[in-house]
């Protein structure tokens, strides 16, 4: 019997996509390096124009003169929230997060969104965001399904019993 199925894949376990690379981290294909430099790029390009923006925010808080408290209020709340965004983002792509504390965070890395794109600029550096996690998902996912899928020898019905 084939490792194929009728359709011509293979069978068992399949790879999770990633998000902007699909399954071509598995075997580094496709445009694969391609997509980690337009990744690598467009989250730089973002995080950047997204200080712009920050910028404009906080030239806008000077003009309306809301006192100097106010301003240092909201500096450290985007520093703190992003720097919390970027380790939260960072671990991400080491462990599944729990689903109950990202919902909890939702708004901590809405407001940190830069750290997030910082964190995703420098994983794709080195691999496609998230790779790691997956691949070792997927390895394991493999290891149990050829444990499984080992064929036995002979009609386990015709063993001889132990005679003591």
């Amino acid at each position: 019997m084939s490792d194929e199925t009728e359709t011509g894949t293979p069978a068992g376990p399949r790879p999770e996509p990633l998000r902007f690379f699909g399954t071509t981290w598995v075997a580094h294909e496709g445009g694969y390096t391609g997509r980690r430099i337009g990744v690598a790029v467009g989250s730089l390009a973002a995080a950047v124009a997204s200080c712009l923006v920050l910028r404009f925010a906080y030239q806008g808080l000077a003009i309306a003169d809301v006192g100097k408290p106010v301003t240092v209020l909201v500096v450290v709340m985007f520093a703190v929230c992003s720097a919390l965004a970027f380790r939260h983002t960072w671990d991400s792509f080491a462990k599944r997060p729990d689903a109950e504390r990202q919902a909890s965070l939702r708004g901590l890395l809405a407001i940190g969104f830069i750290g997030s794109l910082f964190a995703y600029f420098f994983r794709s550096l080195t691999e496609a965001p998230g790779e790691r996690l997956h691949r070792e998902e997927y390895e394991e996912a493999r290891q149990q399904y050829e444990r499984r899928s080992k064929r036995r020898t002979g009609n386990p019905s015709k063993k001889r019993g132990r005679r003591s």
